[in-house]
């Protein structure tokens, strides 16, 4: 599914133009967006948690010259699965 799909299955569901379902969908990715580079957590219960996670610094290889590389320490971004929509996806 994309996300003109996921627009269009919103609008189906909810009642809403395609219009609103975009600005809905748009509200709820900006909201996740700001809530995970303030270093919080957004948590939806039974559908699962956002969250930002520190990754160190680490030595890698290059793969085409086989030689050590640092990596370096970075946050990214995470998301895990809620208890309902585990059991659902079985």
């Amino acid at each position: 599914m994309n996300k003109n799909e996921l627009i269009a299955a919103i609008a189906e569901k909810a009642g809403l133009s395609k219009v609103d379902a975009k600005k809905a969908l748009d509200a709820f990715v900006c909201t996740v967006e700001e809530t995970l580079v303030k270093g919080d957590k957004l948590t939806l219960v039974g559908f699962g948690t956002f969250s930002v996670a520190k990754k160190a610094a680490r030595t890698g290889i290059n793969p085409a010259t086989k030689k050590a590389i640092k990596i370096p320490a970075k946050k990214v971004a995470k998301f895990k699965v809620g208890a309902d929509l585990a059991k659902k996806v079985k």
